[in-house]
């Protein structure tokens, strides 16, 4: 079988496998719909994410941020303005895509830890915001009530329609980035990323491409958040904490840095390891650390990362390689 047919079977048994996937589940266990509803959400969030720190080398942590901004601006237009669900998605995506340019127009010069630290500072300031504005977000109390998504007079009232859905998101979102990330755009941030002088040097712009990928990045994690606030019908501060963030980055790097599918491999791994580990209540966060700390140190590019390139993508040694 050559690789072109074995490509094209793979394919299409990983299809027909997602297809069926909830009509298995349901027969054994409902919850196990909600796990993989989960997975579907982070995996948007974990891509998201690849594309600001995987691509362009930007370390982030207050992603959660847009991922609540997505899910409260979806639930006050759905609520207060009678909006439809399939108006409010794309709407909360550009208004948490308009935050992430706003945040990265001035952070975009800063590297490393300080970078991480202004991120961080701006997750805690939406999420503060969700908490103390009660004339808007009813503070602690959260949104409840938010209406199913309906579609030419069918609701959305049950775990599968709901898997469907988030199913053709992740698709969708794949899609998108990944014809990002492999057109010119995508090879002038990884030549940032590996670079920036260099990048500068050949006429890349640095801030227009981190700017790009930091709305991006957040334009899709207000996609997950828009979807999440019609699958439970309820969003609450609680649910877009710092270690939220946290978590996002920790699928990122245990999937693979610059690998969509890896950003979904590390989405299952972590969403799926605390539910088997529940039985160790006492100490699955502990294991899962461990876990992080091993894979950082024996396959520091991930289960599913990039391989290692001597060369960047304009045929150039990196420093102190190739002498």
């Amino acid at each position: 079988m050559n690789l072109s047919l074995r490509k094209k079977t793979v394919t299409w048994a990983m299809a027909a496998l997602l297809i069926v996937l909830p009509l298995v589940l349901q027969q054994v266990n409902d919850y196990w719909m909600h796990i993989v509803i989960m997975i579907g959400i982070f995996s948007i969030l974990s891509m998201s994410l690849n594309v600001i720190i995987g691509y362009a080398g930007q370390f982030a942590l207050g992603h959660a941020a847009f991922y609540g901004i997505g899910a409260y601006s979806a639930a006050l237009l759905m609520i207060h303005f009678q909006i439809s669900f399939w108006v409010a998605l794309p709407a909360a995506a550009i208004i948490a895509g308009f935050f992430g340019f706003l945040l990265g127009t001035p952070v975009i010069r800063l590297r490393g830890d300080y970078l991480g630290i202004v991120t961080l500072g701006f997750g805690e300031i939406v999420r503060l915001i969700f908490v103390n504005w009660v004339d808007v977000t009813r503070g602690p109390m959260g949104l409840p009530g938010i209406p199913a998504p309906t579609l030419f007079g069918f609701t959305f009232s049950g775990k599968m329609e709901f898997y469907y859905l988030i199913l053709v998101l992740v698709l969708l979102t794949f899609f998108v980035i990944n014809r990002i990330v492999h057109s010119g755009v995508g090879l002038s941030l990884l030549t940032i990323r590996e670079d920036e002088t260099l990048a500068q040097s050949i006429g890349i712009r640095p801030n227009k491409y981190k700017l790009l990928a930091f709305t991006v990045g957040a334009f899709f994690a207000g996609i997950a958040g828009a979807f999440w606030a019609a699958y439970i019908s309820y969003v609450s501060p609680d649910a877009f904490r710092y270690l939220d963030s946290v978590n996002i980055l920790a699928m990122v790097i245990l999937g693979g840095s610059a690998s969509l599918p890896g950003s979904v491999l590390g989405a299952v791994i972590l969403v799926v390891a605390p539910e088997l580990l529940r039985y160790m209540s006492d100490y699955r966060m502990m294991l899962l650390g461990l876990a992080i700390v091993l894979m950082m140190i024996f396959k520091p590019t991930g289960f599913w990362g990039e391989k290692h390139r001597k060369y960047n993508f304009y045929g150039m040694a990196r420093k102190g390689e190739g002498k």
